[in-house]
């Protein structure tokens, strides 16, 4: 869990982990696995891949995950989200909503790690999980996610503004002021970023002290 141990030491604030193939496989989650990774993980730490009914997400938590992500299934089955959110919690329960533009140029939500369109508009899903009890809302725009070229802050701001909940910008981190740009012009709650950190010398606990910097509240380690 090397890699666990860097990001404990770097400051991060919370940890997502997404299995994207799990539910293609139509497996569960690796729970052993998952365990482990929490004994490493002293933040919060949010899985998904997998989760198709609510003895999934017991054994989730029981395994040391503190938020449970649901993406694919929610489509087929959108009163499973509400059931989820009864019996947890909606803290505990975040809607992963993957988009990306469709032929006629319009964001469209996608399914099955962005191979599957689903025809939903994204403004609307999103009130729809909102209504159906989540917590948090995990908006990744497939077109961006690994480019760092930036969030899509237009996409972020169309469902940050429909939704009194917070989303969590993901897709497109490529430097600091991307962050910024997406907090402060696309209303996003909190920003998550992969590529950024693994592939260049930028660190979490830098991009804390910039948007410090910038009057975006951060929490103190």
């Amino acid at each position: 869990m090397p890699s666990i141990k860097v990001y404990n030491a770097r400051d991060v604030d919370e940890l997502v982990l997404l299995d994207v193939s799990a539910t293609d496989e139509k497996r569960e989650p690796d729970y052993l696995t998952i365990s482990e990774l929490c004994d490493e993980c002293f933040v919060p730490l949010t899985y998904g891949g997998g989760v198709t009914n609510i003895e999934v997400i017991r054994k989730l938590l029981l395994s040391g995950a503190d938020k449970v992500a649901i993406n694919t299934f929610a489509y087929s089955e959108p009163e499973f989200i509400r059931e989820a959110s009864a019996r947890y919690g909606s803290q505990c329960i975040v809607a992963s909503i993957d988009v990306k533009r469709n032929d006629a140029g319009n964001h469209e939500c996608f399914s099955h790690c962005g191979k599957k369109s689903t025809g939903l508009d994204p403004i609307s899903w999103a009130k729809r999980l909102e209504e159906l009890g989540v917590g948090e809302i995990l908006l990744t725009s497939i077109e961006r996610d690994g480019s760092m070229l930036g969030y899509d802050t237009e996409l972020t701001k169309n469902i940050s503004t429909a939704v009194s909940i917070p989303v969590i910008a993901s897709g497109g981190a490529g430097n600091f002021e991307h962050m910024l740009d997406v907090i402060q012009n696309g209303g996003a709650s909190a920003v998550a970023a992969a590529s950024i950190f693994h592939f260049t010398e930028q660190t979490p606990a830098e991009a804390r002290d910039y948007l410090a910097k910038n009057g975006i509240p951060v929490r103190k380690t």
